[in-house]
């Protein structure tokens, strides 16, 4: 595994000279490739493209296909709707969901973008994704079932009530309210190119989902290649009992006499997105070890479906899967995992019974289907959006197949990237990311950003994001550094572990190891220090506003946890809460832990202005965290803002509020270090 000399340059090439920077609303020009899978027969690759449009404050996604052997492009819709749960079919048909007629309906299309036709005729379903057989018999989709009552169940006579009764938790998750419904998996057979409205319910009579709530959807159920077997990731536990754990288990469902068998029975972390392999003998899925921590590592395993053994593939790789995919052949699996600040492949090879890595360089793989000849990904950078690029797997060389930017990225000025490895106060190595403006001089100083990741485990690798853009903000004129701190996959287990129960520790020590080291450089101007982040990064923030020993200049938290108590008390999925920050406040145990750890117990040493950012909707990190840090730093007589966005979760999605957030961004750090 190449890690390179101690400080190593890279600087990205300009196809032409640039012309302008890169602005918030330029980012809303950026045409989103997203997808990538190869048709049956190899020949062609499926992938979908979003555009923004502000005024209309949404996007819209169209299919392309791409010809493998006449390496072009063909865009196959057109419509004010979008098309998505795009998916191949037999003889290279291709199936999509579609609001184009007579609401949500799956839709069927040619390789030539001919042939469309509407093949369901729904009625009040809530349909929200679907996989259809290899076979093309039936299709499964996932609809809403409503599966407990709701007041105007209670009190029939009460119509225009509005209230909820809770008797256990989980009555919210991340982002919305519960619906009094779960996500049942309905097969529908397909008889003469019609999907059938009956249907046979997999969880019937079931209060569980037969996804993996909030974000699971498709990806969390697989068809036997034979079409005669459903296997589907659930976590069949309600309320309190689900907020505390992540046992998730992958169960199989057999078509032909309806009977439902637990596979992973005993296995107490989370078990999800099974895939059979080509050949249908074995099932492959991702499986982490403890119960309750949801940062686990994640590992392939595989079970022969003859015998019943199963393997870990993975185990001898320190390294955690974030998505894999079989072999044409059933004798391999390829994968992406995040390894020192990147998101690179790997292949699991059965023959050798060995794991290796495939590539490098700093970018990251963002997809993955495989052919017999070729992988298909989509890569990204700090300084460039995801495109496909076809990975020949005998001459291990890459292709560019999509470029859906080319026209806007080829006027715009890019930053410079480099990479450091820094010595922690433990004397450690971290890497460090710094995104230099572009047009750079040695000779002038910049203002600077910390830039404190989420998570808290989640990397900081060479992605480009739409909110917390390195590249966005270096062409503001910001130097950014960017530490892969304590708690980040990618450096190994050990490292990704250690933020857990530690969270006002050495990662907070990491952030301050990496700006003073960046302070040292002649064009950082160290009068001039802002710190931002969201989440984890948000906490980090606030720890940081309390500990700083006036280092910085400005500070901006978006969606930060403020004072660990209170969150523990408001949030949801507290099997998170348990494994990172030790459990309940209110145990003699844990009274020291929260005392050193929250922020709120260093608010009488903030002593710099500070920017608060939440959604309303955020029920990871409710709204009353950020209330309680403005407030604070209102009392406290500090230059402060409260950003609110009553209709955003933990993310800011919709275009418009985009925009906002962005601009308010950059005219505070303007203020301050401008």
């Amino acid at each position: 595994m190449k890690t390179g000399a101690l400080i190593c340059t890279f600087l990205f090439i300009l196809n032409g000279l640039g012309q302008s920077l890169l602005t918030p609303e330029k980012l809303w020009e950026i045409q989103r490739v997203n997808g990538g899978t190869f048709s049956p027969d190899g020949k062609y690759v499926l992938y979908t493209q979003t555009a923004y449009d502000l005024e209309k404050n949404k996007g819209n996604s169209d299919i392309y296909i791409y010809s493998v052997e006449s390496k072009t492009s063909e865009q196959l819709t057109s419509t004010p709707f979008s098309e998505y749960e795009v998916q191949w079919g037999p003889n290279n048909t291709i199936y999509y969901l579609s609001a184009e007629e007579k609401g949500l309906q799956i839709w069927t299309i040619s390789v030539k973008g001919t042939d469309k036709k509407r093949i369901s005729d729904f009625n009040d379903i809530e349909l929200e994704g679907f996989k259809v057989a290899p076979d093309a018999s039936f299709i499964v989709t996932i609809e809403a079932i409503k599966v407990r009552p709701d007041v105007h169940d209670l009190y029939p006579d009460l119509p225009k009530a509005n209230v909820r009764i809770e008797t256990d938790l989980m009555y919210r998750h991340w982002d919305h309210w519960d619906d009094y419904k779960k996500r049942h998996l309905l097969l529908h057979r397909i008889s003469g190119e019609k999907v059938s409205t009956e249907f046979v319910d997999l969880l019937e009579n079931e209060p569980f989902d037969g996804i993996l709530p909030p974000f699971g959807g498709s990806d969390q159920f697989t068809i036997s290649p034979d079409s005669k077997m459903i296997v589907y990731t659930s976590k069949k536990l309600q309320g309190k009992n689900f907020a505390l754990s992540t046992n998730s288990d992958l169960y199989s469902y057999d078509i032909g006499t309806g009977n439902t068998k637990n596979l992973t029975e005993g296995r107490p972390g989370y078990d999800v997105n099974p895939h059979f392999s080509k050949d249908g003998k074995q099932l492959a899925w991702l499986s982490m070890e403890h119960d309750g921590f949801e940062s686990d590592k994640n590992n392939i395993v595989v079970m022969e479906l003859g015998s019943g053994q199963v393997k870990n593939l993975t185990a001898s790789i320190d390294v955690s899967v974030s998505d894999f995919c079989w072999s044409a052949d059933s004798k391999a699996i390829y994968y992406k995992a995040p390894i020192e600040g990147t998101v690179q492949l790997f292949v699991y090879d059965s023959k050798k019974n060995e794991n290796r890595q495939l590539t490098e360089g700093w970018h990251d793989y963002t997809s993955l289907d495989v052919s017999a000849k070729y992988i298909v990904s989509g890569i990204q950078s700090m300084v460039h959006p995801s495109d496909l690029y076809l990975y020949d797997i005998r001459s291990t060389q890459s292709e560019q197949i999509t470029d859906a930017n080319k026209a806007l990225f080829s006027t715009l000025k890019k930053p410079e990237i480099r990479q450091k490895w820094v010595e922690t106060s433990d004397h450690k190595k971290m890497l460090v990311w710094t995104i230099l403006p572009p047009d750079f001089d040695e000779n002038k100083k910049y203002p600077t950003l910390l830039y404190c990741q989420g998570g808290p485990q989640s990397p900081v690798s060479q992605f480009f994001s739409y909110r917390w853009n390195f590249m966005l903000m270096a062409s503001q004129g910001y130097v950014v550094v960017a530490p892969n701190r304590r708690g980040l996959p990618g450096f190994g287990q050990e490292w990704n572990d250690a933020i857990s129960k530690d969270w006002g520790g050495q990662a907070i020590r990491d952030y301050l190891s990496a700006i003073d080291d960046a302070a040292k450089e002649p064009y950082v101007d160290a009068e001039r220090l802002g710190a931002v982040g969201a989440s984890y990064g948000g906490y980090s923030v606030y720890f940081l506003a309390g500990v700083h020993k006036k280092r910085f200049k400005t500070f901006i938290s978006h969606a930060g946890l403020f004072n660990l108590e209170s969150w523990y008390g408001t949030t949801e999925e507290l099997f998170f809460a348990n494994w990172d920050n030790r459990g309940p406040y209110w145990l003699p145990e844990n009274r020291e832990y929260y005392a050193k750890n929250s922020p709120h117990r260093y608010v009488q040493n903030w002593d710099t202005p500070i920017l608060v950012i939440h959604g309303g909707h955020d029920y990871r990190v409710p709204e009353s965290e950020g209330m309680q840090a403005f407030q604070a730093a209102q009392l406290m007589g500090l230059r402060s803002k409260y950003l609110y966005f009553p209709t955003e979760g933990h993310w800011i999605l919709s275009p418009q509020n985009g925009l906002v957030w962005h601009h308010e961004f950059f005219d505070w750090l303007a203020h301050d270090l401008k």
